[in-house]
């Protein structure tokens, strides 16, 4: 028996889905036949936009913005089926050295936006027996050093996740999508030169970074009928998480970790999305 996801004439909205993961996440809905919104602080460009992908400038900080977007959206579709908070991120640097106006961005930007989202599209989501996926991080069950606030509010964003599934039960779905590291355009400069990128990547069980396609595939399966029992879930797709550091530095790390080829001494570190 096969088994198939078409999602052909759904109304998608992916937020961020410029690029990225979120471009990643927009892919696989394309593929299973969605018809897909994004927003985005900044427009792509048209030659990186698939055919049929409606892009709109909006600032997901901005309640009122947001509820602009919702409401176009809504005009011309008629229809919203399912929402995917994607858009997020921070630079790296320490906690104190962070104004109380980044602070505050940071949160805005990967808690507050989505909670925003959520909050503008239930009506419609309830209409339609919808589904929303937020796309949360590996940084908010572990240390985030160097991403503190980030990952706090990546946290927060999962405790949201399982207190509105309960919330807004039966009619409608949401779970959550737990990134590890993933391999988008900027990674490679983000963690540094070719030989230290691979080192990271051998942190990871899988021994590779995620493609934003597989977090895509993992939205697509949560907002189908093949989860439709599923709900206040948060699903890790991360490769098996990450190596516990201090057992590289053991006597048997040549036996636990034989790709990192063992021994005290070995140094690997890792970072978040």
């Amino acid at each position: 028996m096969s088994v198939t996801i078409d999602l052909t004439g759904r109304v998608v909205l992916v937020t961020g889905g410029g690029r990225g993961v979120g471009a990643g996440i927009v892919d696989r809905f394309l593929a299973a036949g969605a018809e897909v919104e994004i927003c985005g602080r900044t427009e792509p460009d048209a030659a990186s936009l698939a055919p049929g992908v409606v892009f709109r400038p909006v600032d997901v900080r901005d309640p009122e913005a947001v509820d602009g977007w919702i409401s176009d959206v809504m005009e011309r579709r008629g229809r919203l089926d399912v929402v995917v908070n994607n858009a997020g991120g921070s630079p790296f640097g320490r906690f104190e050295d962070g104004s109380p106006r980044y602070l505050r961005a940071i949160t805005e930007l990967n808690f507050l936006s989505a909670a925003f989202v959520s909050r503008a599209v239930l009506e419609h989501l309830r209409a339609s027996r919808g589904s929303l996926v937020n796309v949360t991080s590996i940084s908010a069950r572990r240390p985030s050093p160097g991403t503190a606030v980030y990952g706090a509010a990546k946290a927060a964003m999962e405790s949201l996740t399982q207190s509105l599934a309960a919330e807004w039960a039966p009619h409608v779905r949401v779970n959550a999508v737990s990134c590890g590291l993933v391999a988008t355009e900027g990674a490679a400069e983000h963690y540094g030169d070719a030989a230290t990128y691979e080192r990271i990547a051998e942190t990871i069980p899988r021994g590779r970074l995620a493609s934003p396609a597989e977090i895509g595939d993992a939205c697509v399966l949560l907002a189908s009928p093949l989860a439709g029992h599923i709900t206040g879930a948060v699903v890790p797709v991360d490769g098996g998480g990450e190596w516990p550091a201090f057992l590289v530095h053991t006597p048997d790390a040549p036996t636990v970790f034989p790709r990192h080829g063992g021994g005290r001494g070995s140094d690997h570190e890792g970072d978040q999305k």
